[in-house]
């Protein structure tokens, strides 16, 4: 008689890491994303390789005698900017700008809307009805205009832009995880560790916390490239990251001068700001379907339609 092998237990979290590593997509998009990481966190040794820093003008070899940016070549692999400044290394210092902003933005909107909206759902009574009118005001400004306002009163900074993106995104994240909890709030194992005496910190920490994360995780990952794309907007519009430090979005700005006669001006950190933004949507799409007790049955469907 042939032994059968014992079953094993396997948690959402085990579940979920086998889903994504079976989509191929993911995996892409992992790859592209600790690659541009390992890029930012390389960007001295970019700078070491080449010679060049990424503020430092070369005005006799990086401009033509019209002034003109001189194009990709041995020198200049990526070509220069207007002031003569290599791209390549602009580029790779863009990245930790990018890569910095839009995670600690997409972090702290994250952190401070589930402190709100979990706390708001637990308590409930007065405390819910303010929290809830407060994230309904916040979700209702003009978040584009006063952004762009808060920035361009305060003035132009990384640690501004990490603010101001994370303050018009909580409350989008508050809503959600509120609801998550007035929906599991009253389960049967929440009841449990009620009647036998866990506090509030328990019961929100360990029993309601956990269940929530996956869509905590699922909406950071969806954040972060909004807020990468909202970073390169303020810095296009020179709100953002003050010059001369390298940003995709500032280096954008710079381009338009320049797009008719230096084509690589537009194309590498478009493409850069494209790909990071493109790998993290496709990330954010594959966690969320990991996390869906449906995605089992999709993809058999999907299969089954294939063949």
């Amino acid at each position: 008689m042939t032994p059968v092998a014992p079953i094993r237990p396997r948690g959402p979290w085990r579940l979920a890491s086998e889903r994504i590593g079976r989509d191929r997509a993911a995996i892409a998009a992992i790859a592209t994303i600790l690659l541009a990481a390992l890029v930012a966190v390389a960007a001295p040794l970019f700078a070491a390789l080449t010679g060049h820093g990424p503020a430092e003008q070369f005005i006799e070899t990086g401009l033509s005698s019209n002034g003109i940016p001189v194009g990709p070549g041995h020198e200049f692999w990526l070509g220069c900017d207007g002031l003569g400044r290599d791209v390549l290394v602009r580029v790779v210092y863009g990245a930790r700008i990018s890569l910095l902003v839009g995670v600690l933005a997409s972090l702290l909107a994250v952190v401070c809307g589930a402190v709100v909206g979990v706390s708001a759902a637990w308590y409930g009574g007065t405390l819910d009805a303010l929290l809830s009118r407060l994230m309904d005001a916040v979700l209702s400004l003009p978040y584009l205009l006063l952004a762009l306002a808060l920035a361009a009163l305060v003035g132009p900074s990384t640690g501004i832009s990490v603010v101001v993106i994370a303050f018009f995104n909580w409350a989008a994240v508050g809503r959600v995880l509120r609801g998550e909890v007035l929906a599991i709030r009253e389960r049967e194992y929440v009841q449990a560790a009620r009647a036998l005496g866990a506090g509030h910190a328990r019961i929100m920490f360990v029993e309601i916390l956990p269940v929530v994360a996956p869509t905590a995780i699922v909406y950071a990952t969806l954040l972060i490239p909004s807020s990468i794309g909202f970073e390169a907007t303020l810095s296009f519009l020179g709100l953002g990251v003050p010059p001369p430090t390298p940003s995709w979005g500032n280096m954008l700005a710079d381009a338009m001068a320049y797009y008719k006669v230096a084509w690589w001006l537009l194309l590498f950190p478009g493409a850069a700001l494209l790909a990071i933004t493109l790998a993290f949507n496709v990330l954010g799409d594959s966690v969320r379907d990991v996390f869906d007790p449906r995605f089992e049955r999709s993809v058999a469907r999907a299969r089954g339609g294939a063949a």
